[in-house]
């Protein structure tokens, strides 16, 4: 290099914030296979959500409970619309639905173990109910899907509630993915499907295509169970307010929402990444629905989609939901993404706290697969208890947070105990941006 050369400005290389490494590297894979990507997880974009929100502790305008002497309660009861035996749980945080075929055996097992110790309920998924999960589930709840795999009568009237699912928050509009590598003989036999071969789920019900005919599959489902068991009607987070509304005009004793940042089920990453909404944009305009309605607290909410601490669960609370349900979180406290298996998630082209090819199979911590000795990993009992162990923590956060605040209830929880700390947030979740009294759409005022 020359005097000359030494004295231009050498620029820095940069990288569009448009075509970024990611994108490319699709880009470069989808022009290499001409298939799209497909994976489980959830969005991965960032979006405002429950992080996003501070709550506001008590001092003099309002007196904190004392934490070993004044209690808080937890207990939550479901189903109290039209059920005659509504479900009744010690702790407001529930299992989601997570198929038999996209776990295996053992995880279902552990889910139930887990749920059953802690107090609260797990819920079957895709694809039917085996002996593991109904034996080791005191409070089970019964998915009934567009697919039907596995239903069948008696098993809905061995279930403690059943959740019509029309929508799930990762695929609002979609179906379901299970590949082939997973329908081994017993997955196969359970939902009537030929062993090996690629399953999609069907993306709505065969048997109705409105809310009348829900009405009518409501009516249905009650006279197989005598009016015992609670029904529930799951929805994707994309119209929240008039697909709430609608669920519970047509007979819905508990409402499940499930925003983006939910899905432990496969899909396109087309569809994970750009449908729906934040599941901080979904609860205000259900609870505004029930309201509007004169049934919130009558018909029971409950909120799912990246729910992963007490603090969490705090918050979906102070917004308005019952309960909420996991499912992402519950699989990591059974072992998944676990550092120890570094080594065989980077033989898979991964790493801790990335894999989310759990279609495929080849789950190293053995719990979103069906290959025998990869399942073999995972025990059952221990599995349950570290998931008991995480959601008693979960709960004794959110108890300290309502006890902060002035509460003996984890339901005595409002808006009001929230402050907003992005513009984002404040709109979606209609909550006074910190240090003010306004938020983006507030009622009254014009900026």
């Amino acid at each position: 290099m020359n005097d000359h050369d030494k004295r231009i400005p050498q620029t820095v290389p940069i990288q569009s914030a448009t075509f970024t490494n990611p994108i490319n590297a699709e880009i470069r894979r989808a022009a290499a296979t001409g298939i799209y990507d497909i994976r489980g997880g959830g969005a991965k974009r960032r979006v405002p959500h429950f992080d996003d929100l501070l709550f506001l502790g008590a001092s003099i305008s309002r007196y904190p409970l004392e934490g070993y002497r004044e209690k808080c309660d937890t207990r939550v009861t479901l189903g109290t619309r039209f059920a005659k035996k509504p479900i009744e749980l010690d702790i407001p945080i529930t299992i989601a639905g997570m198929s038999f075929g996209a776990l295996s055996a053992q995880a279902k097992e552990a889910l139930g173990r887990g749920a059953s110790a802690a107090g609260t309920s797990t819920t079957t998924g895709d694809g039917g109910m085996t002996p593991e999960e109904r034996g080791h589930s005191t409070k089970l709840v019964y998915q009934y899907l567009p697919s039907r795999y596995g239903m069948n009568p008696d098993d809905l009237r061995r279930a403690d509630a059943i959740e019509i699912v029309v929508g799930q928050g990762a695929k609002p509009g979609g179906g379901g993915m299970l590949l082939g590598q997973k329908i081994s003989d017993r997955v196969a036999e359970m939902r009537t499907l030929p062993k090996g071969i690629d399953q999609r789920s069907a993306c709505r019900h065969p048997d109705w295509t409105g809310p009348d005919d829900l009405e009518i599959k409501i009516l249905e489902l009650r006279e197989i169970t005598g009016w015992q068991a609670p029904i529930y009607v799951k929805v994707g987070g994309t119209r929240p307010y008039y697909d709430v509304a609608l669920a519970v005009k047509a007979g819905a004793d508990v409402v499940v929402l499930d925003g983006m940042q939910g899905g432990t089920a496969a899909t396109q990453d087309v569809f994970i990444e750009n449908v729906g909404l934040p599941t901080l944009a979904c609860i205000r305009p259900a609870v505004r629905a029930l309201q509007d309605l004169g049934l919130h607290r009558e018909v029971q909410l409950i909120v799912s989609g990246g729910i992963r601490t007490g603090a969490d669960v705090a918050k979906a609370m102070a917004l308005g939901a019952d309960a909420v349900a996991i499912g992402t979180a519950a699989l990591i406290a059974l072992g998944d993404n676990d550092p120890k298996w570094e080594a065989e998630y980077q033989k898979l082209g991964t790493t801790t706290g990335a894999y989310d090819d759990w279609h495929e199979g080849r789950d190293p911590a053995g719990i979103t697969t069906q290959d025998p000795d990869l399942a073999a990993r995972l025990d059952p009992i221990e599995g349950g208890r570290r998931l008991r162990n995480y959601l008693k923590v979960m709960t004794l956060e959110a108890q300290t947070i309502a006890r902060a605040c002035g509460h003996n209830h984890l339901h005595n929880l409002e808006p009001e105990d929230l402050c907003a700390l992005t513009m984002e947030a404040a709109a979606m979740a209609q909550i006074p941006l910190a240090g003010t009294d306004w938020y983006p759409g507030k009622p009254g005022t014009s900026y």
